[in-house]
């Protein structure tokens, strides 16, 4: 992650002759971001006395499948004007419990920068994102990297219960005979290691259970979630090979070769993947590894500046981060459908409806887990039943949606999609033309966070985020 750090910073433009042309150097020098469509005019989402927040830039390693390869790099403000780091992670290495201090260390930012680490389930990033928000529209920073990393394919596992404590005791016995006393008390039983469990501590379910259960509820078939499964494996594809995906910065695995894009993007056939047999509930379960998310390893980050404090350096903002909700469900029932609660306060809070929004992108951890949610923000009765509201806020379409792959085809390294989310929409806005984005992801414990993005944007917990983008001449 520490090398990512350092890319992100090495390759930002910081000359005024920059400024002087009237645009920034991106993270990539591709072709289609640089032919990028003039948005359409519509209301800005500013507000008086409220300072204007941007994404200047984000980078992320390639996202890849645990136990395959490996993470992070990139863009050039000097180190010593960043005010702040802020990292998010899910599964923490006790060796580095501060992994955003580790991180900064390492890639040469001055001992005199502060960073702490955040965690929130898959949202950790967003947190990440929305802390250094705050503190720029508080007035303590002008600039803060923001950023989540995850590492599956090497999770930190405990000895047993049972182990621990008479180990912690064996280190306080004074005599011999204590010590031998308690050596003979260790059973076989002992060394069974604890692994970590992706499951809700107070259900004590796999987000797979509460997947299979959520579409169960709505009635999505096998069918219909292998379908969506393959048109997001096959979007990835085709953004992948038309240069899309241009966050992508390479990373040089210790002791093995430099990897340079997702290698979990894997476009099937609804004929192969209907030959997977149910991973949670079985026999008759509907959710597979086909149509699910898959363990990730990467890394992701963001450059947050006020805009003053951009434009002063000479860069040209990718999108302003305008509003952001967080809320959270019940994390039995309603685990997953946080995207559906989020997106109607974070439009309110903004003032737009979902016919503003240009670009849709949601955190995809399970095939039936969006298919859910679309049928819940598509219907009436949800939303009276449930919601407490007079009618349903609309599902988006699908032509504004995800429409260059999502996490269950890029992958999801539980703390590092969300800046991925953020950093597709405003790309996908550049690119399109578009005005607004919305970014949606759910998470473990009933919490989510949805965001919308433009020339003005918009975030969220299950967290909701409107963004919008910025388009100078």
């Amino acid at each position: 992650m520490s090398c990512m750090l350092t890319y992100a910073i090495r390759n930002l433009p910081a000359s005024s002759a920059w400024a002087a042309r009237g645009f920034v150097r991106s993270l990539s020098c591709s072709l289609p971001l640089q032919a990028a469509v003039q948005p359409k005019s519509k209301k800005t989402l500013a507000k008086n006395g409220v300072k204007n927040i941007v994404v200047v830039e984000g980078v992320r390693i390639p996202f890849l499948q645990s136990g395959t390869t490996g993470l992070l790099n990139r863009t050039s403000v000097p180190r010593d004007i960043v005010d702040y780091i802020v990292y998010g992670t899910v599964i923490q290495e006790v060796k580095t419990s501060n992994v955003a201090r580790e991180a900064a260390l390492g890639a040469g930012f001055s001992d005199k920068t502060p960073a702490h680490t955040v965690t929130m389930a898959c949202i950790s990033s967003n947190q990440a994102m929305t802390t250094g928000v705050g503190m720029i529209a508080a007035g303590q920073c002008d600039v803060v990297v923001a950023g989540g990393v995850e590492l599956m394919s090497d999770v930190p596992i405990r000895h047993s219960r049972k182990m621990r404590k008479t180990m912690l005791t064996l280190n306080r016995a004074k005599t011999l005979g204590q010590k031998l006393a308690l050596i003979s008390k260790i059973r076989p039983d002992y060394f069974a290691p604890e692994l970590p469990a992706v499951a809700e501590f107070s259900t004590s379910e796999t987000m797979g259970h509460s997947a299979d259960r959520l579409a169960a509820a709505f009635a999505i078939s096998r069918l219909e979630q292998d379908e969506y499964a393959l048109r997001s494996h096959t979007l990835a594809k085709k953004a992948q090979d038309g240069g899309m995906l241009v966050d992508v910065v390479p990373f040089k695995v210790p002791g093995k070769e430099t990897v340079t894009k997702d290698n979990g993007i894997r476009p099937s056939s609804l004929e192969q993947m209907g030959k997977l047999k149910p991973a949670f509930v079985k026999p008759y379960g509907t959710v597979t590894p086909a149509n699910s998310s898959f363990l990730t390893d990467g890394a992701s980050a963001v450059l947050l500046m006020s805009e003053e404090k951009a434009l002063a350096l000479g860069y040209k903002p990718k999108a302003y981060l305008r509003d952001f909700v967080y809320v959270s469900q019940d994390p039995k029932d309603q685990l997953l459908l946080g995207p559906t609660y989020a997106t109607p306060k974070v439009l309110e809070k903004a003032g737009l409806t979902m016919a503003d929004i240009d670009v849709f992108e949601f955190h995809e951890a399970f095939a039936g887990q969006i298919l859910a949610n679309l049928k819940a923000m598509d219907s009436d009765w949800f939303a009276q039943n449930y919601m407490g509201r007079k009618s349903k806020v609309g599902a988006p379409p699908l032509e504004k949606f995800n429409t260059w792959g999502g996490s269950l085809s890029l992958g999801h390294p539980f703390a590092a999609t969300g800046c991925r989310l953020v950093i597709t929409a405003a790309h996908r806005l550049k690119k399109e033309g578009g005005q607004y984005g919305l970014v949606a992801a759910c998470a473990a414990g009933g919490q989510e966070r949805v965001q919308a993005e433009l020339a003005d944007l918009v975030l969220k917990e299950e967290v909701c985020c409107v963004m919008s983008g910025q388009h100078w001449n």
